[in-house]
């Protein structure tokens, strides 16, 4: 006990070396980013994006600047990503034809930032292994991902909403009875006003437009036939008049997300589309590693602040508020 006292009495009367020591620990301590395990909520999220075609559609702006909705969709998914806190997981996945590939399994988005925005930078239409868009079946693609990732994870789908071939009696699924989409959020990218759908070849070069006869069920064909569930032929429309616009159909979203049980929110504001993905619920709540380096980092701030102040503060308070005085009424 004695001891204590005396080391408590050493740095009473050496303060400032006392505080400055203490900074340089703590400097050095979160240098080796030191990790403590906490229960806390973990947030997982598998972003879902839609590469056909459509997506190509110009009707959207980026800094001023008309571009096209997959565009538009790598421009949002940067900042999204960009505005995680540290400990949320993400994972990439693209939708095309009736199902989606996983590009990876959820991963730490500030360990690897460089990784995903690399992944999100380079996707694009030419991605697609199919030039249909079959939402509804999509839903259930989805669904068995995310069964298959290994963690429980919140859905965010990007998508315009674009079905191709169009919706009738005999190719809509039935998803009344769909189960998956709890927690899930469908993001609608594209405008009311629309835009035509272009075509472009296997380089990237503009060919054209697609024709409105593209989007259309091939007559003769047996709908309820497999093989040729959802043909369609590749026209370009020879007149402006015959060329396939595409436009942002929330009436259809909104059911559609109604249907998988699902929130919806339009994807044109930045700010608007994150504060409905930190609406969503954690996607689990469970022991897990967090960092104190920013912690003991500002800890060591504090410690430097303190050793500026002198011993007597109010000695010092009491000069400053003189020095006032004598300026405001000198003589």
């Amino acid at each position: 006990m004695s001891k204590l006292r005396t080391f408590i009495d050493y740095l009473k009367h050496h303060r400032d070396f006392a505080l400055l020591g203490g900074a340089t620990l703590l400097l050095l301590l979160a240098l080796l980013r030191p990790m403590v395990q906490v229960q806390r909520d973990i947030y997982t999220y598998l972003l879902v994006v839609d590469i056909t075609q459509s997506m190509n559609t110009a009707d959207m702006m980026v800094d001023g600047k008309p571009t096209s909705r997959i565009a538009y969709t790598r421009r949002l998914l940067h900042d999204l990503v960009s505005g995680m806190p540290c400990g949320t997981r993400v994972s990439l996945a693209f939708f095309a034809g009736t199902s989606a590939a996983l590009q990876y399994s959820p991963i730490e988005v500030c360990r690897n930032f460089d990784a995903i925005q690399d992944n999100i930078a380079h996707m694009e239409w030419r991605m697609a292994w199919s030039g249909n868009s079959r939402l509804r079946q999509g839903a259930q693609s989805i669904a068995h991902l995310t069964r298959t990732l290994g963690e429980p994870a919140q859905v965010v789908f990007l998508t315009d909403g674009e079905e191709a071939p169009r919706l009738h009696a005999f190719n809509t699924l039935e998803l009344t009875d769909f189960q998956g989409g709890k927690g899930w959020l469908v993001v609608g990218i594209g405008s009311e006003k629309g835009a035509p759908i272009p075509k472009f070849d296997e380089d990237n070069k503009l060919l054209g437009y697609w024709s409105a006869e593209s989007f259309q069920m091939q007559p003769g064909v047996a709908q309820i036939s497999q093989q040729n569930f959802g043909a369609r032929d590749d026209g370009v429309a020879l007149m402006d008049s015959s060329r396939q616009y595409s436009k942002l159909d929330e009436e259809y979203l909104k059911k559609y997300s109604a249907e998988i049980g699902s929130d919806y929110v339009r994807g044109d504001s930045i700010a608007g589309v994150q504060l409905a993905i930190t609406s969503l619920k954690p996607a689990r709540r469970d022991i897990a590693p967090m960092e104190i380096d920013r912690i003991l980092a500002g800890l060591a701030g504090l410690l430097l602040l303190a050793a500026y102040f002198t011993h007597h503060p109010l000695q010092l308070l009491r000069r400053l508020l003189h020095r006032y005085k004598l300026l405001r009424h000198p003589g």
